[in-house]
């Protein structure tokens, strides 16, 4: 089977990127530094990210996020919405995290610079997003590297020494 290693700009991040989501059979783990309320399109409606996540967790897939900073009140009303992502969405604050990765199955991962944002990697129109950059990728040695830096970070490898724990609200060890 051949590997691929796609260069993502702009708008693809939503249609090459987000559109993966709903696909996930097993894990999807997500990194970003920012997270706001962002919506998707489902059939005909737009629905919050989150509501598509709450299906995923119903079907049984894994979902770790780890983000920087506690999202805003739009993100948290979505969120008090689906009450499956309350015992089902594992997630850790960690304010060092700059990186955005997603890592659909173990076995593909977007890595660059869009947060999950609306602007970053959401619908928000073409004349009002970020301008951002990546790589979708299923090259072994890719996704191995972003699945071992988001799997440091989660286990708290950088935890002990780390010299911002002033500023980290939800420890992870």
């Amino acid at each position: 089977m051949d590997q691929f290693t796609e260069y993502i700009a702009n708008e693809a991040h939503y249609s090459r990127v987000i559109q993966r989501i709903p696909l996930v059979k097993h894990q999807l783990w997500i990194g970003t530094a920012d997270i706001k309320d962002l919506y998707v399109a489902q059939g005909k409606q737009t629905v919050p990210l989150l509501a598509v996540l709450a299906g995923l967790i119903r079907r049984g897939v894994e979902i770790r996020l780890i983000h920087a900073k506690e999202p805003g009140p739009a993100f948290r009303e979505d969120f008090d919405r689906y009450p499956e992502l309350t015992s089902g969405l594992e997630r850790v604050l960690c304010p060092r995290v700059h990186f955005k990765l997603m890592i659909f199955d173990l076995n593909t991962a977007y890595i660059g610079s869009a947060n999950l944002t609306g602007a970053g990697i959401g619908m928000k129109s073409s004349l009002r997003r970020n301008f951002e950059a990546g790589i979708l990728t299923d090259a072994p040695e890719l996704v191995s590297a972003a699945t071992d830096q988001f799997d440091r970070v989660w286990m708290g490898a950088h935890c002990h020494m780390c010299g911002r724990k002033a500023f980290c609200g939800d420890r992870i060890v």
